[in-house]
């Protein structure tokens, strides 16, 4: 699996070079971070390099075909359901999600890294992000929830 993950990470961090997220870092820290998670969950390779090619159908030039020569059949699949095309409809874009498993899992770590990371965005968008999160993506994972209450007091001990 090393090989193949490396192979998937070089690819990744080609993929989002030149990118930052908010507060500055290199964005290719999110998918290793949403990684990561998955790894210490004992997730299995699929799900990990999902992990890591997440966002690139929606962020990046990457090609379908790109993804499915390093990743596969099920990574590919996972990642289109994962990626948000010009006029999705959020209902059932959640509702693809909640019905794939590695989809689903991918998302509930691509969630929480996000969460734990918003502190350093400005007000508006952690009421945006916390609302959306409340409407669609708590019974993702337990964890979900002890963090929209952290960013939401966050956004309290700014006032």
């Amino acid at each position: 699996m090393e090989s193949k993950y490396n192979q998937a990470l070089e690819f990744a961090t080609k993929k989002h070079e030149g990118q930052f997220r908010t507060g500055g870092l290199p964005y290719i820290t999110h998918p290793v971070a949403v990684a990561e998670w998955l790894k210490n969950k004992g997730y299995d390779e699929e799900y990990i390099i999902t992990g890591l090619f997440h966002d690139l159908l929606e962020d990046t030039d990457a090609k379908e075909e790109e993804i499915l020569n390093i990743g596969g059949l099920e990574v590919l699949e996972a990642v289109k359901i994962l990626t948000k095309y010009d006029g999705y409809i959020m209902d059932e874009y959640v509702s693809k999600i909640k019905n794939h498993p590695i989809a689903r899992v991918i998302k509930a770590a691509d969630r929480i890294h996000n969460l734990k990371c918003a502190v350093v965005c400005d007000e508006k968008f952690k009421k945006r992000y916390i609302v959306e999160t409340l409407n669609y993506y708590t019974d993702l994972d337990d964890e979900i929830i002890d963090l929209v209450k952290r960013l939401s007091e966050s956004i309290n001990n700014e006032i």
